[in-house]
Formats: structure tokens, C-alpha cells, sequence
């Protein structure tokens, strides 16, 4: 760490914290819509433009580069995380864990439960793999297939989809967007997906028993074979399916983190259980699935989608997060470290004083900050960044805030017809956006149970630290 100078630094305005932020939003917004431009250029440019800000206040080079060395070292523990996810999920696919919950899950459906049961196994495979997207673009489309032949609106399919994508994007230990609001919010993982435990379960439960209600009505369809039994010949024909053993590694995965085992350890041992199964159970070349914890292949077995799913993982597969996250977390440290987040706080969220209130203001920011910038990882950080210390003050502990983050942002971003999310749903369901909108009943359900919730006082964690004085 720099020799900090005895010359303080002068604190933000309102008017300018607005003007530094506005921009970077705009640039973000901007960048990404008008031109195409990549994301982390734009934050390399929203760097520097805050970066000169801070400058302007008083803050030499040494100052500003040590605002975003701080930010970074506190986010390191999770980082560690980013790096094991992708091995998490590459040694899952080839130990044929994943190819297990795909089989027997497909063999469970029938007409009058078609919309319930597919609700429950989108939830299960992106809970196992920790991807809304490859969700979508695996069982959504078999989904879509088989709805279309029995005549069920794909609207409403489509529906039912997005919601059980979504609810393992939100509450997966091996889910980028949940490690991320958990580093962001400076909270440990596990509270963090404790704390979510409150508000989206019952969501989720209301939102299985409405389609379950709705599903009866289907029940004189007859259940279209052809798609589902093109993919389980494929996985059987690709993989050794015997659940005692393929599953081992997600069953130690669950049972070691619900004995509250650090991260760190838990998906390192499961991750040697997985090669162990690959290698000598599935018979894997042993320098093939060693390879593929850096960078995993799609697989060959003749359906496109299933195969792009099969070959997901690997580190290099979470890079393009991890380095964004790194670039985001540096400008947060000067946002925050600047002080220009505590007056852009003062000037808008000061007078928020009830939880429900916070807690429904902060789940519409993360909304808004999908709509301008159409990406959710920029909003959750963001969020964070600006909320945190008003969490801090009410002394909630800072897994509420991630909570309450991921339900503004990650909730969202699906339901937005111009983010990648929804652009990536629209074109591999083949349904707009707007048109199986009113079916995603579970990710708007989650913040309206969130704020009743808070409203009355359930599931509001309180921080053990002193509050936060501005």
C-alpha cells in the first residue's frame, strides 16, 4: 500500500457524483446498443472517466490505484470461487452428472404435470449447473418441442421455462450472477443463498402450484416422445447412467456445503470426486478431463444444443465474467472510496427510512440498471456499491442486500426484451420477450414476496457489526 500524502483529498458533490455516474451509465448504455462496443472496454473507459474525477478532488495516481487495489483485495475469497466454478461445472459434465438429472428427469413427464414437472427440472439443472442459458438452450427447447405438440400456448411455455432457469441462475452456489452479488455485497456465499432462502422459496412454491393449476387443464393432451427419447438415447448412447454413482459429486457438493464446509473446499473435493468418476467409471481419457478444467469441448452426440450444454466449464469459460468483475469491483473501489457513491446517497436514497421501502427501492434500481445498461452484472455491483452503506446503517446484514440485489437484477433480466438475457431467450424459445412476460410469474412473484416480507418484518438478517455513520 502508497504512503497516503498529509493533504486530504475534498469530499464529492451531489451535482458532480450525479455527473460521474449518469455518464458511466450512458457509456455503458450507449456503447452497448448504439455501437456494439465490448463491455470491458467500457468499463475500461468508465475507469478513467471516474478515475479523473477523483483526480479533480484532490487524489494522485497512487491514491486512486490503491481505491481499486482495496476493492479488490476484499473481493479476492471470491474470486477463488469464480476459478473452481468453471472446474465445478466441466468435471460435472464429464463424470455424466449432469447427463444423469437430464435422463431420469425427462422420464417423469406427462401431460397434466407437463407444466409443473418442467418447471421443477429447469429449476434442478440450473441449480446443477449453474446457467439459466444453458437451461434455455437445452431442456427449453425440448420443452418448447413438446409443447407445441400438444398444443399448449408456447407463450405460457416459454413462461415456465424462464422461471425454472432462473431460479438456479439466483440460487446456485456455482452461479455466476449469485457468487457475484455475494462478493459485490461483501457477504460469504452461503448467507447470501441462506438469505434468499426466504424470499424465493415461497415465490417459487407459488409459482409451481399456478402452473400445476394450470397444467390440468392440458391433461387430455397426449405427450410428444420424439424429442425427449432423441436426447436420452444420445446421453445413453454418450455416458454411463447409474445415478448411485454419476450423482456422487453433487450429493457431496450439497451435503458438504449444508455442513457449512468454506467454498473453497467443497467444490475442490467435489471436483476430484468428479474426475475420479470420469476417468475411471466413464472411462474419459485422464488428460482430456484434466484439459477440460481449463477449457471443456462440446461433445458429439449429434443434437447441437445438447451438445454446446456438455461441453460447458472449464476456467476459461468464467473469465469473461471474472475479468469484468474485476474491472467493475476497481470502479466501485473509486465510486466508493471517493466518496462519490456516499453523496450520490445522501442526495437520493437519504431519506428512505422504512426496510420495506429500502428494500423495494433497491430491488427497482437493479430493474432500472438492466433497462439502461441491458446487462445484469454491471447493475448488481452497481447496486451494491450504492446501497451497502444504507443496509450498514439499519444494521441488515449485507446478505440482505445481495438478496434483495439479485432479486432487482437477476429477477429481471429475462424480462427485458433489449438485455443479452432476453435477446438469448427470444431467439432460442422462438417467443418475444413481451409475449411469455406475463407468464414468468416466479421472477416478478419474488419481489413482491420480498417486500411483503420486509414489509412485516420476515427474513430481515441483522448485521453483527456496528452501523454504518455517513
Amino acid at each position: 500500500m502508497s504512503e497516503i500524502t498529509a493533504v486530504l483529498p475534498r469530499s464529492p458533490r451531489f451535482f458532480q457524483s450525479f455527473v460521474c455516474f449518469s455518464v458511466i451509465v450512458m457509456t455503458i448504455a450507449g456503447g452497448l446498443f448504439a455501437f456494439g462496443i465490448s463491455l470491458h472496454a467500457l468499463m475500461f473507459l468508465c475507469l478513467l472517466w471516474t478515475g479523473l474525477h477523483a483526480y479533480s478532488l484532490g487524489y494522485n495516481y497512487l491514491q486512486i490505484r490503491d481505491l481499486m487495489t482495496s476493492a479488490l483485495s476484499r473481493a479476492m475469497p471470491a474470486i477463488y470461487i469464480f476459478i473452481l466454478i468453471g472446474m465445478v461445472i466441466s468435471s460435472f459434465m464429464h463424470s455424466g452428472t449432469i447427463a444423469t438429472l437430464m435422463y431420469y428427469g425427462l422420464s417423469l413427464l406427462s401431460p397434466s404435470l407437463f407444466l409443473a414437472a418442467g418447471l421443477l427440472l429447469c429449476a434442478l439443472m440450473s441449480v446443477a449447473t449453474g446457467t439459466s442459458w444453458g437451461t434455455v438452450g437445452t431442456l427449453g427447447v425440448v420443452f418448447i418441442g413438446i409443447g407445441s405438440a400438444m398444443n399448449i400456448p408456447l407463450p405460457l411455455v416459454a413462461g415456465m421455462i424462464v422461471c425454472g432457469a432462473t431460479f438456479g441462475d439466483k440460487m446456485s452456489p456455482i452461479s455466476d450472477t449469485t457468487n457475484l452479488a455475494a462478493m459485490s455485497a461483501g457477504t460469504d456465499l452461503y448467507r447470501h443463498i441462506y438469505s434468499m432462502l426466504f424470499t424465493t422459496l415461497p415465490a417459487f412454491i407459488l409459482t409451481f402450484v399456478i402452473f400445476l393449476f394450470i397444467g390440468f387443464s392440458y391433461a387430455d393432451k397426449s405427450l410428444a416422445l420424439d424429442a425427449v427419447t432423441s436426447i436420452q438415447s444420445a446421453l445413453a448412447s454418450n455416458y454411463s447412467l447409474t445415478p448411485l454413482i454419476t450423482l456422487l459429486p453433487l450429493i457431496l457438493l450439497a451435503t458438504l456445503s449444508i455442513r457449512k464446509v468454506p467454498a473453497e473446499v467443497t467444490m475442490s473435493c467435489s471436483i476430484v470426486l468428479a474426475v475420479l468418476i470420469a476417468v475411471i467409471y466413464q472411462g474419459a481419457n485422464p488428460v482430456s478431463v484434466l484439459n477440460a478444467l481449463w477449457e471443456n469441448k462440446p461433445e458429439s452426440t449429434g443434437i447441437p444444443n445438447l451438445d454446446a450444454l456438455l461441453g460447458r466449464g472449464g476456467i476459461s469459460s468464467m473469465s469473461w465474467t471474472l475479468l469484468l468483475a474485476l474491472m467493475a469491483i476497481a470502479l466501485g473501489g473509486i465510486l466508493h472510496g471517493a466518496g462519490f457513491l456516499t453523496a450520490l446517497l445522501a442526495g437520493i436514497i437519504a431519506k428512505v427510512k422504512r426496510t420495506a421501502t429500502l428494500v423495494a427501492t433497491t430491488i427497482l434500481t437493479g430493474f432500472l440498471g438492466n433497462v439502461a445498461m441491458g446487462e445484469a452484472y454491471i447493475s448488481i455491483i452497481l447496486s451494491c456499491q450504492l446501497f451497502k452503506p444504507k443496509y450498514e446503517q439499519q444494521q441488515l446484514d449485507n446478505a440482505v442486500l445481495s438478496r434483495s440485489v439479485e432479486e432487482g437484477s437477476t429477477m429481471t433480466t429475462g424480462l427485458i426484451p433489449w438485455t443479452t438475457a432476453g435477446a438469448f431467450y427470444t431467439a432460442t424459445l422462438g417467443v418475444d420477450v413481451l409475449d411469455y412476460l406475463p407468464y414468468a410469474f416466479f421472477n416478478y412473484l419474488n419481489a413482491i414476496v420480498a417486500v411483503a416480507m420486509a414489509a412485516v418484518g420476515v427474513g430481515l438478517l441483522k448485521s453483527k457489526t456496528k452501523p454504518y455513520v455517513n
